[in-house]
């Protein structure tokens, strides 16, 4: 299918197959996680923090199944904004809606200076912010010549992070030390349950393919593998990646460390594979920026023709057959997040608006009828017990301001429904 084929004028392309759609997962996933978030989990829990990501990564699945089910029936653009709607009601709809456009909104300026701050150690011309913005604004406008396009491009950048990684893992295994992983929990079963909970956030991106469901061929196929493709590579891959790091360095050099992985590419005497692992953190950073763009415009779009955000949101390229209006502001978001450093108790709060995301996912999976369910009620309940014990583990002061982002959107949401009523 070409991108100029489509008879109905605001209609999305429906061009994702299933590689595709499974490069807009991993890319969405492998990000910060891997390059920052396990040597912080590495401070919490020693090198039980490996435990942790095995529950992280099983609650993960747990979650994106549940995501998988209801996609598959209901492929539309928004995910669990959709599925609110559809299967519990509008306030649970919005709130699912506007907690993804805070948390992913606010990570995505966090990713574009991370990539800023791995890119200037490759070439140093630039300043880090400089090259934050040149991506922000590439991606931006990669995004807005529609979605094969921003799909190719991601793939590439995909591959390149894969290649980046597997390489460290297979330069490392000669390099593993037994005496590494002892002792293997010093801080005991409570700091593998709050590695867990910080590692869980490693692996949500899964949730992208099906807020991109609209543009997904074949959905009721599709999607489901894809997402089970993805989550599976993803935890395969981040249990290897940890494994090698802290076989070679151990927990204590990699909670010192912003950048573990780089610490563990210095302690290697493979040729280059510093360099490697730079350019890897790099297209990590660019695979999470993209995606985050294609994603929440793809949300703005859903909320837009609600009427939850203003109607401008729902127009959709006559050309390139994407939601422009979202795009484009979403990148200018971007860019003033990245300009402005982020703001730091938006970030803590994502935290827990995303739990309470999934929680909605997993509502709405047990909403289904038996018939339209693909896995049974066991999968989303497990993930709904998950995501609850994660959210109340949070400090308080986290959940409070997560609950405050919230009030303010429906506070938003009023008065968008007032001026263009709905």
């Amino acid at each position: 299918m070409q991108e100029n084929t489509v008879d109905k004028q605001h209609d999305l392309l429906r061009v994702l197959t299933l590689k595709d759609a499974v490069g807009v997962g991993l890319g969405a996933i492998i990000g910060a996680g891997i390059f920052v978030v396990t040597g912080v989990a590495a401070g919490l829990a020693g090198p039980a923090f490996l435990l942790g990501l095995l529950f992280a990564g099983i609650i993960a699945a747990f979650n994106a199944l549940s995501s998988a089910q209801l996609a598959a029936v209901y492929p539309h653009s928004g995910g669990t904004y959709e599925y609110g709607y559809r299967l519990l009601n509008p306030t649970l709809g919005f709130s699912a809606g506007w907690m993804f456009l805070i948390s992913k909104l606010s990570a995505a300026g966090v990713v574009a200076i991370g990539f800023g701050s791995y890119f200037y150690q490759l070439i140093p011309v630039f300043s880090a912010l400089a090259l934050s913005v040149l991506a922000v604004l590439v991606l931006t406008i990669a995004n807005y010549f529609g979605i094969k396009k921003a799909g190719v491009l991601n793939l590439a950048i995909v591959s390149v992070t894969l290649i980046s990684l597997l390489s460290l893992v297979f330069s490392g295994i000669p390099a593993v030390k037994q005496e590494n992983f002892q002792p293997f929990a010093p801080f005991g079963m409570a700091g593998v349950a709050e590695a867990s909970a910080l590692l869980f956030f490693a692996f949500t991106g899964y949730a992208r393919i099906a807020t991109l469901a609209e543009e997904v061929r074949e959905p009721h196929k599709t999607i489901p593998r894809a997402v089970i493709i993805t989550i599976v590579s993803a935890i395969v891959l981040y249990a290897a990646v940890s494994l090698v790091a802290v076989g070679v360095i151990g927990t204590d050099r990699m909670a010192d460390s912003k950048s573990p992985l780089q610490v563990v590419a210095e302690a290697l005497s493979t040729p280059a594979i510093r360099t490697v692992i730079t350019i890897g953190a790099s297209t990590a950073m660019l695979g999470v920026l993209l995606s985050q763009i294609l994603g929440i415009s793809r949300m703005m779009l859903a909320m837009g023709r609600r009427h939850d955000l203003p109607p401008v949101f729902e127009q959709i390229h006559r050309r390139f057959r994407v939601p422009h209006v979202g795009i484009l502001l979403t990148g200018t978001i971007i860019l003033l997040l990245t300009l402005a450093g982020s703001f730091e108790f938006i970030l803590r709060s994502a935290s827990f608006t995303i739990l309470l995301y999934y929680s909605i996912t997993n509502i709405a999976a047990l909403k289904q009828p038996n018939s339209e369910q693909l896995y049974g009620k066991i999968i989303p309940t497990l993930g709904l017990i998950g995501c609850l014990a994660m959210s109340v583990s949070l400090p308080l002061q986290v959940m409070l301001s997560g609950l405050g982002l919230l009030a303010i959107g429906f506070v938003l949401r009023l008065l968008f429904h007032k001026v263009y009523g709905k």
